[in-house]
């Protein structure tokens, strides 16, 4: 029972205790970690290891134990990778020994000291000298805890994931490099980083539902951003020509394999640029990180090959929708809302919305190679500017890769009066029924009264990019403590 090996460590803690020795000290420095051991001497032969005259110190976490009786093979893993450590009386010492035997546990984290050998089989091992118990675990680790399957303890104890399966700590480092790709993309284009609140008086920048908390001293209502685009477009407004923010966005919906209530989002912004510009932007940003990180433009994805290599496929939705339903069902309300009522769609009379999930039902999930889906229609796209050859349609696209949007993006609407209006029949919308709807926000339409150059910008989703290229289902593998339902 766990309980009972819980009970056997607090036990250990008191002897510890009373024999004047700290079971959790903090004086012990490793000199190296285990990769740069691994990696400078782990070529070496034995008789080049014998010829060292250094001793190296190291900490880690016990995670094997082999007693032979006057000796105790053991491993223990670091920030870096892992390590063979071998205790023998006649090098420790009887009294280091039996302390290990006694005390340490599979799980507790030591220090060692000593020099470097290789074993028979050629595996690099210290030749333990001396051990410290830096840690003592009460808790053993999960049973079968090597290889840890179970999801629910994976997703909701990320610690014992990261102990247990190497392989998750490499999809968080390809995560944090795939960030600092796009940051590098960027800056060498001129664009400038920033931050922008995370608290809103008005809940803006996407159709999305928010999370409301209140402030005591301002006495006011505020929400967890849903995107940061109504500050950006005011740093557009005060100079700042090309933007970009990297950070948290909340949004209160369902959770899924694609959805968690907090995600982290990318959105730039660019002056005297169009939608067009940004496909481009897009399109050469995203071969840039994969190519990086995995070498080729071709890979496999939850067995499906996805090819990145340019030019994408530009698709109209009007176009592809009057293909696939008829120019008849696109230009009568009355059977575009059958069409949609037939598919399950709710569209709450908003032709708009209507038309968008009909195209994402009939045909964005069949989409597997990246293509840039554009036309979107203006009840659906407040902030986005009009075509100028049919008004009823915005310069906006959204970027869909093996069925999965990535990127939303569009030449922004920069006319107050417009953007206005727009606002007001957002609030229509609710009125419908419609809850995910930009609010009116009248400083927003103040700060664009005082002039916004034309420009585009682009929100892309860095979890799905993440999972992508890592080749994970989830939206969980790629976030160290997803939200989860209570047990």
């Amino acid at each position: 029972m766990e309980s009972d090996l819980v009970d056997q460590r607090k036990k250990k803690i008191d002897e510890l205790t009373e024999r004047g020795i700290d079971p959790f000290p903090n004086d012990f420095k490793p000199s190296h970690s285990t990769a740069q051991l691994n990696s400078a001497h782990g070529d070496s032969s034995p008789e080049q290891l014998d010829e060292l005259k250094d001793e190296f110190a190291l900490a880690g976490r016990v995670v094997a134990i082999r007693d032979f009786g006057k000796s105790i093979f053991l491993h223990i893993t670091d920030g870096s990778g892992r390590i063979q450590g071998y205790l023998r009386k006649d090098v420790a010492g009887p009294e280091q020994l039996d302390f290990f035997k006694k005390i340490i546990d599979i799980g507790d984290i030591v220090g060692i000291k000593g020099s470097l050998f290789k074993t028979k089989t050629g595996e690099l091992t210290v030749n333990i000298k001396f051990v410290k118990l830096l840690t003592k675990s009460i808790r053993p680790l999960p049973e079968k805890w090597h290889g840890l399957k179970d999801v629910e303890i994976r997703f909701r104890q990320r610690y014992l994931d990261l102990i247990a399966n190497p392989e998750v700590k490499e999809t968080f480092i390809r995560r944090q490099k795939i960030i600092k790709l796009i940051r590098h993309f960027l800056d060498n284009r001129d664009f400038f980083e920033v931050e922008t609140p995370i608290l809103h008086p008005i809940a803006g920048g996407a159709a999305a539902k928010p999370f409301k908390t209140y402030h005591n001293a301002l006495d006011m209502e505020l929400y967890l951003r849903v995107a940061p685009e109504l500050y950006l477009k005011r740093l557009l407004v005060g100079g700042f020509e090309r933007v970009y923010e990297i950070g948290r966005s909340f949004r209160n919906e369902g959770l899924s394999n694609q959805h968690n209530p907090e995600f982290t989002i990318m959105e730039l912004y660019q002056a005297y640029a169009t939608y067009e510009d940004l496909m481009s932007l897009i399109e050469e940003l995203f071969c840039y990180v994969a190519e990086t990180i995995l070498g080729t433009l071709e890979f496999e994805y939850q067995g499906t090959l996805i090819n990145l290599n340019p030019p994408w496929e530009r698709v109209s939705i009007m176009a592809s929708l009057e293909e696939i339903v008829g120019a008849e069902v696109l230009h009568s309300e009355d059977m575009l809302f059958k069409k949609a009522d037939s598919l399950g769609i709710n569209h709450l009379g908003i032709r708009g919305k209507a038309l968008v999930e009909i195209f994402e039902s009939v045909l964005g999930d069949k989409i597997v190679n990246p293509t840039f889906v554009f036309g979107f229609p203006l009840d659906v796209s407040p902030l986005a500017r009009r075509n100028s050859e049919n008004p009823e349609l915005t310069d906006r696209f959204e970027l869909f890769i093996n069925g999965r949007e990535y990127a939303n993006a569009f030449s922004e609407l920069n006319d107050p009066v417009d953007q206005r209006a727009r606002f007001m029949a957002q609030l229509e919308m609710k009125a419908k029924g419609e809850e995910e709807v930009h609010e009116m926000d009248e400083d927003f339409i103040t700060a664009l009264e005082h002039g916004m150059p034309p420009a585009a910008g682009a929100g892309v989703g860095i979890d799905r990019l993440v999972m992508l290229l890592s080749n994970v289902p989830s939206i969980r593998e790629v976030l160290f403590f997803p939200h989860l339902r209570p047990e």
